[in-house]
């Protein structure tokens, strides 16, 4: 496993992080969840990335791996879902980040992300004052922000966050040259999500209505060469060695899913050339409206 500095923030994350929304999946039971966890970290895996809205996610991080805290970086976010406080106010972060703090059964958070919060209420201020003083007040380690296009653009110049998270793969490139360019001068931690663009090689015909749906378009449009690489080879490879990227995080409940991506990662960067190819299809082929999916 190869590990990086989380930009600036002190702390180091695996390139390969775990994407623990599956965690909440209706066939999972409690124990294998828990079996899925702790073989996770034993293979070196210690970003483990939640969120409030990841149903199970949260408790079953908490109950599992308290007794590997030190092992681990927690990720996750807030603003949303507090019974008796509007979204994105300052007493629904402050509030969700203590439900966190319990369902997690720690004492601070490493990372805790504003959960798509949108730009108007970014630049409200109130929900990134309360993030803010949360740090300040030991909960947690870094206040980061977790969203795409323009309400990302403006919490990376911004330079009130330590870290933020996006979607970054074959399919979705403009935070490239943009945001991740940004964010790696200002010293920022850098979370790809989606790193295999949601696997659009295994649907003969688009697959109407679910996350893959748009990124199908988008592959099938740019026509890349794969050349001997398998899709989640060129995929996960292409997003996590791109320059700027600290971690980035897969999903699945099942071990040999994860650890064939791990050893997917050993082979290093794509070669220059290719890289170069697959950028200069999506600038082609993008109409100007394949922004950053949310």
């Amino acid at each position: 496993m190869l590990y990086r500095d989380f930009g600036k923030t002190g702390l180091q994350v695996s390139v390969l992080g775990y994407g623990a929304g599956m965690l909440a999946a209706s066939h999972l039971t409690d124990k294998e969840s828990g079996n899925l966890l702790n073989r996770i970290v034993d293979k070196g895996i210690t970003l483990i990335d939640t969120a409030r809205g990841y149903g199970l996610s949260e408790e079953r991080i908490g109950r599992h791996l308290k007794h590997r805290r030190r092992e681990i970086v927690i990720s996750t976010k807030v603003g949303y879902d507090i019974p008796g406080y509007s979204d994105w106010t300052y007493g629904c972060v402050l509030a969700g980040i203590d439900e966190a703090l319990r369902r997690l059964q720690t004492d601070v958070l490493d990372i805790v992300h504003l959960h798509s919060c949108p730009r108007v209420s970014l630049e409200e201020g109130n929900s990134v004052r309360a993030l803010e003083e949360a740090v300040q007040a030991g909960k947690v380690r870094v206040a980061a922000y977790s969203g795409e296009n323009e309400a990302l653009e403006w919490a990376v110049d911004s330079g009130r966050f330590g870290s933020v998270e996006h979607s970054l793969n074959i399919c979705d490139q403009r935070v490239i040259d943009g945001a991740l360019v940004r964010s790696t001068t200002r010293g920022l931690g850098v979370i790809a999500k989606r790193p295999i663009a949601n696997t659009p090689w295994r649907y003969a015909e688009c697959p109407t209505g679910t996350y893959a749906e748009e990124y199908w378009w988008r592959w099938n449009t740019m026509k890349l060469d794969r050349r001997d690489l398998s899709w989640q080879e060129l995929a996960l490879r292409f997003t996590a060695f791109a320059p700027g990227v600290s971690s980035c995080i897969v999903g699945t409940t099942q071990l040999d899913h994860l650890l064939e991506n791990v050893a997917l990662l050993d082979a290093g960067p794509l070669a220059e050339a290719h890289v170069n190819a697959i950028r200069q299809a999506f600038r082609t082929n993008d109409p100007g409206w394949w922004v950053g999916q949310i």
